[in-house]
């Protein structure tokens, strides 16, 4: 005996149709989130990245970063969470992944984050003009700083990763020079880069050890 299939009742395929939007509608909320949650990396997560793997700020929670950084707690979560997707910090939001992060920062800062060198102004001493690359090269008769009142050089403007940089950087020594490290490595040549991925790699290697 061959079975045949009956015809849906209208209220089954109302409930067909209902089912299928249903799921349809769940699929793109997930899609949503998902995008909302990684909309690309911006200047500020590299800044608090860089704080994570400082000595003093790797233990750092939110709260306490965004009071560093002079970043909002509600931005320092949404920055991490971008890292997060991105795989440069792990799922906990704590250890930040060294091996991503080396690589974003030689491959891709100097691309997503390019830097154009501005007016002369009074500043805070970046890129060759500050520790750890002014110790290793000599910046000559140029000078690079951020733009800041109550700098202490004359120089070349170079815009930071995010404007509260030159107040982070007075309060913490190591960033400071990450930063620097940073700049070199969006805007230096072949020697000033080699330099700074030396000096990179020695703080890199002293964060796995902690």
């Amino acid at each position: 005996m061959v079975l045949q299939n009956k015809p849906l009742t209208k209220s089954q395929k109302y409930l067909h149709i209902n089912i299928f939007h249903n799921k349809f509608a769940i699929r793109e909320s997930q899609i949503s989130t998902i995008m909302r949650r990684n909309t690309g990396m911006r200047p500020q997560d590299i800044v608090i990245l860089l704080k994570k793997i400082s000595p003093a700020g790797y233990d750092m929670k939110g709260k306490d970063l965004a009071q560093s950084l002079n970043i909002s707690p509600s931005e320092i979560s949404e920055s991490l969470e971008r890292s997060m997707v991105s795989g440069l910090i792990d799922t906990d939001k704590k250890r930040v992944n060294t091996l991503a992060l080396r690589e974003f920062l030689l491959f891709g800062v100097r691309y997503c984050f390019p830097v154009q060198v501005g007016n002369m102004v009074r500043g805070m001493p970046t890129y060759i003009s500050a520790p750890p690359i002014s110790d290793a090269i000599s910046s000559g008769n140029d000078a690079f700083v951020w733009k800041d009142k109550n700098g202490i050089m004359r120089g070349q403007s170079i815009d930071p990763l995010y404007y509260s940089v030159p107040e982070a950087a007075t309060r913490d020594k190591d960033l400071y020079r990450l930063l620097v490290i940073v700049d070199t490595l969006r805007i230096g040549r072949t020697r000033e880069r080699e330099i700074a991925i030396n000096e990179l790699d020695r703080y890199l290697k002293e964060y796995v050890g902690r």
